[in-house]
């Protein structure tokens, strides 16, 4: 499926050059909007009818932020994409692509045959906040602060507890100092804003992370 790109600042997704960006073609049928300000160069883009299918780089937030929603009928040729990445690690393969409740079957399966092409592995769900891996993730790493805090153990054994007993390849503690602290930290409240659930509430250690942040 071809498609061009549409550069609109950094981007944590495709951070580097890439198969998918290199894949692009001017003038295709597909739209892809890569970077931070994606939703913004969405807004002022044209003729988006006429593409195959035209996919937005999403932060936290959900598409409709930028596709707008009607009475739960809303949708379009339009998707969402994010390629999962946690904090400062390397982004993974997998690209979570959000759909509305009436999007385009076929833009979906444009769409989703366009990142499978480059090599990337593709997930589809529907348009929530955070989508599948970060509101999994993210009270689980929350939790695991939080017995660091009231000292139930060691970070070391609460690390090696988790790896042997769940057969995880890296604890929470020493994942979350390795890729960012205050990334969890941004990434949980903004959760924690759009759901009002309190497992997305951030834990004490990685607000102080992000205080300590600012103050460097």
């Amino acid at each position: 499926m071809s498609y061009e790109i549409a550069k609109a600042g950094e981007s944590r997704s495709f951070p580097e050059s890439h198969a998918f960006l290199e894949s692009a073609t001017q003038g295709a049928g597909g739209l892809v909007y890569v970077g931070a300000g994606a939703g913004k160069a969405f807004a002022s883009g044209e003729n988006h009818a006429q593409r195959t299918f035209v996919a937005i780089e999403l932060g936290t937030e959900c598409l409709g932020v930028h596709t707008g929603e009607s009475r739960a009928k809303e949708g379009s040729n339009v998707v969402g994409f994010a390629r999962f990445r946690l904090g400062s690690a390397a982004p993974s393969q997998l690209i979570e692509l959000v759909r509305q409740p009436a999007t385009s079957q076929a833009a979906v399966l444009a769409a989703k045959e366009a990142f499978q092409a480059a090599g990337l592995v593709v997930v589809i769900c529907n348009d929530f906040p955070g989508r599948i891996v970060d509101r999994l993730v993210r009270p689980y790493f929350n939790a695991a602060l939080r017995r660091l805090d009231e000292k139930l153990a060691s970070a070391d054994d609460l690390d090696k507890t988790l790896c042997l007993g769940l057969g995880y390849p890296e604890g929470p503690i020493s994942l979350l100092e390795r890729t960012g602290l205050a990334h969890h930290f941004k990434v949980s409240s903004a959760l924690h804003e759009a759901l009002g659930q309190e497992p997305y509430a951030p834990a004490r250690r990685a607000r102080v992370a992000a205080e300590r942040e600012q103050t460097i």
